[in-house]
């Protein structure tokens, strides 16, 4: 499943992929895989992509 939320949050903080992806200390197309609900990501990659969002797991990756 497209994870929309995570992009809306991305674009919300003007931050492109490879921004968000340095900022988490991964590859762009790792966010990339993310948003396309091509990759679950780690725990701590969740965490890490929440802090640089402002937004808690639950916001980013709790599907309703």
């Amino acid at each position: 499943m497209k994870n929309l939320k995570l992009k809306a949050a991305r674009a919300g903080k003007d931050l492109s992929q490879e921004d968000l992806a340095v900022i988490c200390g991964v590859s762009r197309q790792t966010i990339s895989a993310i948003e396309k609900g091509d990759y679950n990501p780690t725990i701590n990659l969740c965490i890490s992509i929440c802090k640089a969002v402002g937004l808690t797991l639950n916001d980013l990756f709790w599907e309703e």
